[in-house]
Order: C-alpha cells, then structure tokens, then sequence
C-alpha cells in the first residue's frame, strides 16, 4: 500500500491543483475580455482569485546547489575553471564582475537566461541541459561568488 504522504506525489498534486488553478483564471480572463469589461478591472480581480486560491503562494522548488556544482564541472568549468574566464578574463564569475558585466545584474534569472541563451563567446547551453539543470548551475554560481569561490 503506497502512502498518502509521499512528498513527491504531494508536490506533483500541487502542481496539477496550481495548473489547473491558473487555467480556470486565465480561461476567466479571456471570457471576460470578449466582452466589453475594463480590462484593468478584469486584472485586478484574477490577480485577487489566484492569491485568493493559492495560486501565487504555491511553495517554489529550490534549486540545488550539489547537483549545480556538478553540473557546473562538467559543462562549464572548462572555460570558468575557479570562477574565472579563459576567454575574457575581466569577466569573471566572482560577484563584482556578476553585477558589472551580467546583462541584469548578479541574480538567479540573469545567470539563468546567460546559460540557456548563451552570449559573445559563450555558447547556449538551453539545447544540452534541462531547465532544473540550469537552474542548479545559476544557485551554484550564486553561492560559489558569494563563498570567494574556493
């Protein structure tokens, strides 16, 4: 007999609830705005019912840091070996070099769309890692230039 609290089928619950949730709004929304109702109005409350419901307020998955550090040394070290960069050497991974250089300064979705999309000379890695991969990577580099990359 499998138990009721298993975490990960809990998670996968609320994920289809949340889904399901948002389409119930967004589907309102769009019904709304076929008529000739202020669309400010028809915002205002679908933000209103999606916190309301929980929508919003669904716990995030936190990223994970481990399995960043090794997705990291396979696929990017080569280049950013230590926090540095083999190609641009003013470019670095340290965290002033993130907030002077990164296109939207050093955070978690900067890091996130210069991975998947790639930039200059580093290529996109979008096509090689999963989205959780990546966001794996981006919390590494997050904790790594705040640890002095050691």
């Amino acid at each position: 007999k499998q138990s009721s609290s298993n975490p990960t089928r809990h998670q996968h619950h609320l994920f289809n609830t949340s889904t399901m949730k948002l389409a119930v709004f967004a589907t309102l929304l769009v019904s709304a705005s076929a008529f000739s109702i202020n669309k400010a109005d028809v915002a205002k409350a679908a933000a209103a019912g999606a916190i309301a419901f929980g929508v919003a307020t669904q716990p995030a998955m936190a990223a994970n840091v481990e399995n960043g550090e090794t997705i990291f040394n396979a696929n990017c070290a080569a280049c950013h070996a230590g926090g540095q960069n083999v190609i641009m050497p003013e470019k670095t991974l340290e965290k002033e070099a993130l907030e002077q250089y990164l296109t939207g300064g050093r955070n978690a979705g900067s890091i996130i769309t210069q991975v998947t999309n790639g930039k200059n000379a580093m290529p996109a890695f979008g096509g090689r890692l999963d989205d959780d991969d990546i966001a794996d990577v981006a919390a590494y580099v997050l904790a790594a230039s705040d640890e002095g990359w050691e």
